[in-house]
């Protein structure tokens, strides 16, 4: 997998059902270990609530999903919540819903809409990016060379990292696996071939709000 969804800032989203409130505080985990912890804070933090249910998927392919009703009858709200998770395909995340009880029972079904509606309102507050693959490609050419490279970075729609200008100039350009060999391709034959081209180790990599963000791992 070269590109998956993640939240990477976290946010909080509330919903009232009969008077009921639903609190989903969302963060991302990197291990499980984080998980458990964030679960136990929000159950200190709302330690008068009826209910924190929560719901983590950790992974490329989900290999670790868990899930908890918190005295919540079996399946309506931790398996929900975590069904919205993997339905929006949203990897390393955690979300705990905190219930207070407001009074009116809302059955089986009227807890799984909420408990899901909770959920969904949990990641509608946090920024969800997507999270791809990238192979920096640097580029070494002259002044003559610029406005072609340009033109083909624009063309293929990818990401310029950093230019530097001095007696030549040198741009580093995100590319993935399916347009790093046609870049190469299009920057030697726009070129002539007097661009030197020097292909880096794959990074990580996402698009905030218009800025370039690198991951670790």
């Amino acid at each position: 997998m070269t590109e998956y969804q993640i939240v990477y800032r976290g946010g909080t989203g509330e919903i009232v059902e009969k008077k009921s409130r639903f609190i989903a505080t969302v963060v991302p985990i990197s291990s499980e270990e984080e998980a458990l912890a964030f679960i136990e804070q929000q159950k200190k933090h709302y330690w008068d609530a009826t209910h924190n249910c929560s719901a983590y998927t950790l992974g490329l392919h989900h290999e670790l999903a868990r899930c908890s009703d918190d005295g919540e009858p079996a399946k309506t709200a931790g398996r929900p919540m975590l069904d919205v998770l993997l339905a929006e395909d949203i990897h390393n995340v955690c979300v705990v819903v905190t219930r207070y009880f407001g009074g009116t029972l809302l059955g089986t079904g009227g807890l799984v809409r909420a408990y899901q509606a909770a959920t969904k309102a949990g990641l509608e507050q946090s920024l969800i990016i997507t999270k791809r693959l990238g192979i920096p490609v640097t580029v070494d050419t002259d002044y003559t060379g610029v406005g072609k490279l340009q033109y083909i970075v624009a063309q293929m729609d990818l990401l310029t990292t950093e230019t530097l200008y001095t007696e030549a100039v040198r741009m580093t350009v995100l590319t993935t696996e399916d347009t790093c060999q046609a870049f190469q391709k299009k920057v030697t034959e726009a070129t002539s071939g007097k661009a030197v081209l020097t292909v880096q180790d794959p990074v990580w990599f996402g698009v905030s709000d218009g800025e370039t963000v690198f991951f670790t791992e």
